[in-house]
This record gives structure tokens, C-alpha cells and sequence, in this order.
């Protein structure tokens, strides 16, 4: 389920975070080991703060103790970071560096807005 959502994850990677203790471990059903829902909770969330730029383990730090309606949310955003949800968005290159991605919902004076914010502070940092 998980490849459909983000074709790097597989069952190694998965695996990997149940030993690192950042996916709880599988719970029985019968006499079988399963994921429930929670573990691909857990698993969309550690994909988004991942490719937000987290490390695993500030990812590990975050998620530690937050209550699993929090974990939804933030594994709610992964469609932003999927190709085709980008493509749907406008990009806008503010630097060399930065590049933001806006979605169509956004007014245009907001975006405009966020741009020239992003812009004035890259200055101020000597980043353009």
C-alpha cells in the first residue's frame, strides 16, 4: 500500500524503522504478525518530515510521544510532497536555493506576499 503512496518505501525500510523503535512493533492476529493502520500512520509521517529535510532521528524525536491524531496530520501531508500534486501547484525559483511551491488554492495576493517575505529575508541573510 505503502509503494503506491511513495514508490522508495518497501518492506526492508519498514523493517528498519520497527527495529530502530520508531514504528511500534507488529501486533498479532491469530497467530500472524500485522501492520494496522497505525503503523502506516506512523510510516506517512516519517515519509513527510523525511522529505521535508528531517533526519530519521529528529523524525524519531518528533513523533516520540505525540498522540496518534497528531501523527495523522502530519502523514496527511504527504500529497503535497508526491510529483503530481507539485505539478499541480505554481513554482516560483526565489533563489538558486529556494524554490516555493504554491497551490492553486492560495490567493494571489498571498502568494505574491509570501514571495517577496521569502525574498526579503534571503536578502537580509545575504542568500541573493
Amino acid at each position: 500500500m505503502l509503494q503506491n503512496e511513495d514508490p522508495q518505501i518497501n518492506l526492508r525500510t519498514v523493517r528498519y524503522y520497527t527495529q530502530i523503535g520508531m514504528l511500534p512493533p507488529l501486533e498479532l492476529a491469530g497467530n500472524k504478525r500485522v501492520y494496522t493502520d497505525n503503523h502506516l500512520h506512523v510510516v506517512r509521517a516519517i515519509l513527510v518530515l523525511s522529505k521535508s529535510g528531517e533526519t530519521l532521528a529528529s523524525a524519531q524525536e518528533k513523533l516520540a510521544g505525540l498522540p496518534m491524531e497528531e501523527i495523522v496530520k502530519i502523514g496527511e501531508n504527504l500529497r503535497m510532497y508526491q510529483s503530481d500534486q507539485l505539478l499541480r501547484n505554481e513554482t516560483h525559483v526565489v533563489s538558486e536555493d529556494v524554490i516555493l511551491s504554491v497551490s492553486p488554492r492560495i490567493s494571489p495576493v498571498l502568494k505574491e506576499k509570501m514571495i517577496e517575505t521569502v525574498t526579503r529575508l534571503l536578502q537580509e541573510e545575504g542568500h541573493i
